[in-house]
């Protein structure tokens, strides 16, 4: 049996002293600031970047992906096989510790992935797994057997990707379902381990003393890392400059710029898979009857933002608007499909022509990145649509969102760094998930379809379908794909990837 290199196809317990709270190497703590508040731990009920950044320190995957080449390599796991079209056998590495001194088994992962596509877990990736993975079999204590529903070509990346693997039983107490068992002190595997949890205010990892060797994110050179929540990038800055923290993240592009200067700053700007977008209630959950289930207000709310000032001015670097549901590097993308200029003059004629010649009352929502938000707004507002900009957390918008109370929200989504069109149409476009209100069962079939076919070209064609109904009926409100902006102490060492996820584990002091 062999490793098969696959490209991918697109893509609280108390920690020790610490030392006083001066950021540096002198005692080889990195400290990051964070805009978003971290509430739990648990990628496996969690979706934001910041989450998929924590899990990364704290979490393994079977497999693992190379930035880089978008190869699959060994993780936890050594190895696969496939049996026949419909059966993997995967071989794990006997040598894997969870952070608490437990060796990992094969009971382990079955029992992890048979809880996640269980209904009943409630999970987030349970949903997307569901739809290919049908049971995971325990062969002996280093092998398990998956049992798929039907020929699925992207198995490996699935398993390269989202799903951290908990030990047996994490989710049972006295044999009853807990979901958020893990979401304060999850128990992992990666090279960190939770030493101290402040929802809301701080997290403190350190390194985990027992990670296997050889791991594919290779040595681990800083001892300790702070997760501070600081919501304010004013007091971001301020920190950084004064030596308070090493690290900030997705910062504005005006800010970046005005310090980047500074010996006592470093500007980094590398390349995002993360891409932005409003997703319009056409299925009218909201209101059968509302402006937004007639596809030409749709198409004149594409007409009336001006994306291009967007990417330009408020993101910067790399950015640029997108026409498409999915970001323009990825396997699927196509690019060529129908796509609406900034005209805010032809938004106001389609506005009049679908019946709203002085506009209607909308409720948009956001949770992040403000001044975004506060763009789109205005240019909705230019065109006579009497926008009310909620701007709440994220918690806030997912609860209302799963209740079909938000008739357009704005949302981002970063596919889990994988290069591949899959990673953002099923998420959205599945009729399985409240992230899709276009009311389209035909649109999932695409999409769907597109999953299960081992061929390519058909992949291309089946997205290529997808992403023109998706145009032409103008479901979403492209935006934006991201550059990200960092400012970092200059005594830091922080690799940049081409997926754009920060990989704290990667850095080092110069």
């Amino acid at each position: 049996m062999q490793f098969i290199k696959v490209a991918l196809v697109g893509a609280i317990f108390t920690a020790p002293a610490l030392g006083p709270v001066i950021a540096g190497k002198a005692d080889n703590t990195l400290r990051a600031a964070f805009t978003e508040e971290i509430l739990e731990l648990d990628y496996n009920y969690t979706t934001k970047r910041e989450y998929i950044i924590i899990s990364d320190l704290i979490d393994e995957n079977l497999f693992d992906v190379d930035p880089e080449t978008n190869e699959f390599r060994p993780a936890i796991a050594t190895d696969y096989e496939y049996v026949d079209a419909l059966t993997i056998d995967v071989n794990l590495r006997d040598d894997v510790t969870f952070h608490n001194g437990q060796p990992l088994t094969a009971n382990d992962v079955a029992y992890t992935y048979n809880w996640i596509i269980d209904p009943d877990s409630q999970s987030h990736p349970g949903p997307s797994h569901a739809t290919w993975l049908d049971s995971v079999e325990v062969i002996d204590d280093h092998t398990v057997r998956f049992h798929l529903l039907h020929d699925y070509p992207l198995a490996i990346r699935d398993l390269s990707t989202r799903v951290s693997i908990r030990p047996e039983n994490t989710y049972h107490v006295d044999g009853e379902p807990v979901r958020n068992a893990a979401a304060r002190e999850p128990v992992g595997l990666g090279p960190y381990r939770v030493a101290r949890f402040q929802p809301g205010q701080q997290l403190v990892l350190e390194r985990f003393g027992d990670y296997y060797a050889d791991s594919p994110k290779g040595d681990i050179p800083i001892e300790n890392i702070v997760i501070r929540t600081i919501p304010d990038i004013g007091t971001q800055q301020a920190e950084l400059m004064s030596g308070g923290i090493d690290w900030m993240y997705n910062v504005p592009l005006d800010v970046a710029q005005s310090v980047a200067g500074l010996p006592m700053v470093e500007h980094l700007s590398g390349p995002d898979l993360r891409v932005s977008f409003v997703v319009l209630d056409a299925a009218g959950h909201t209101d059968p009857d509302g402006p937004l289930t007639n596809r030409l207000v749709r198409q004149a709310m594409n007409h009336a933002v001006n994306k291009p000032d967007i990417a330009e001015y408020l993101v910067g670097g790399s950015a640029e608007a997108i026409s498409t549901a999915c970001h323009p590097a990825q396997f699927g993308c196509d690019t060529t499909i129908p796509s609406y200029d900034y005209d805010p003059d032809r938004a106001r004629e389609m506005l009049a022509e679908a019946g709203y010649p002085n506009g209607f009352p909308l409720d948009l929502w956001a949770y992040r990145e403000r001044p975004m938000a506060e763009a789109v707004a205005a240019d909705l507002q230019n065109i006579g649509i009497d926008v009310n900009l909620r701007y709440v957390q994220l918690a806030s918008l997912d609860q209302a969102r799963a209740s079909r109370d938000i008739p357009a929200y704005i949302g981002t989504w970063g596919s889990g760094g994988t290069a591949d069109t899959a990673m953002i149409a099923n998420v959205h476009f599945n009729a399985t998930t409240d992230r899709n209100l276009t009311g389209n069962e035909g649109l999932t079939e695409l999409v769907l379809a597109a999953e299960a076919t081992s061929d390519q070209d058909e992949r291309l064609r089946l997205y290529s379908e997808a992403l023109t109904i998706i145009g032409e009926e103008a479901y979403w409100l492209p935006l934006v794909s991201y550059s990200i902006n960092y400012l970092v102490n200059p005594e830091l060492d922080f690799p940049l990837y081409p997926d754009g996820l920060p990989r704290f584990y990667a850095a080092g002091w110069k």
